[in-house]
């Protein structure tokens, strides 16, 4: 990107900024700043930056206990223009990890969650309880990373993974147990902004 900025300057200085811009949009996208989480080992952090787009009882995924368990799910939209480090929303250690290839809807389509291409990671937490955390890709994004391995220990607010461009990410709890603190609409950041409360899990 540099050596392509470099030649336009020399030769073809009207087009310079093109490179430009998107030399600065890269190190916008790739930022990855640092955060401190609330105090608290039963609150639950955002596990990414950006906007709530829902907070819903649903069926619990098969992690959580399966079709006959319901979960609350918080849906947070990322934008191109958001950091796109996922932190874990509460330390645990890793249980579960499934990939499911799909399609590339529109994040904000709320069929993006079953039909996109998406990666799941469950936590179990102190006292047994689980969470689990989804990574779905959006019209832009191909490109989802997760780093972190089964067995693996996260501290709440780690970075485990990342997904490339316009993307969404989901946090399951299980209802009767986690209470939200977020509504659709508020702005959210991983590993700081609290998003909820598990009751009954060991401080």
């Amino acid at each position: 990107m540099g050596g392509a900025t470099i030649l336009c300057a020399l030769f073809l200085k009207p087009l310079t900024v093109i490179p430009l811009a998107l030399w600065a949009f890269s190190l916008s996208f790739f930022r990855d700043p640092e955060r401190t989480p609330p105090e608290g080992e039963t609150n639950l952090v955002s596990p990414a930056d950006g906007k709530v787009t829902d907070v819903d009882e649903v069926e619990a995924p098969p992690f959580l206990g399966g079709p006959e368990a319901k979960a609350i799910r918080v849906g947070i939209f990322l934008s191109v223009f958001n950091v796109h480090v996922n932190r874990a929303p509460v330390a645990g250690i890793v249980r579960h990890l499934e990939h499911k290839d799909g399609k590339y809807l529109d994040a904000r389509n709320p069929a993006s969650c079953r039909e996109n291409e998406r990666q799941d990671l469950g936590l179990e937490l102190p006292g047994g309880c689980r969470v689990m955390i989804r990574q779905i890709s959006g019209a832009i994004a191909r490109r989802i990373v997760c780093k972190a391995k089964e067995g693996q220990g996260l501290a709440r607010g780690e970075r485990y993974g990342m997904i490339k461009f316009g993307s969404r990410a989901e946090v399951y709890a299980p209802a009767g147990r986690f209470q939200p603190r977020v509504k659709p609409g508020d702005v959210v950041k991983g590993g700081e902004t609290l998003i909820g409360v598990m009751e009954g899990m060991k401080e």
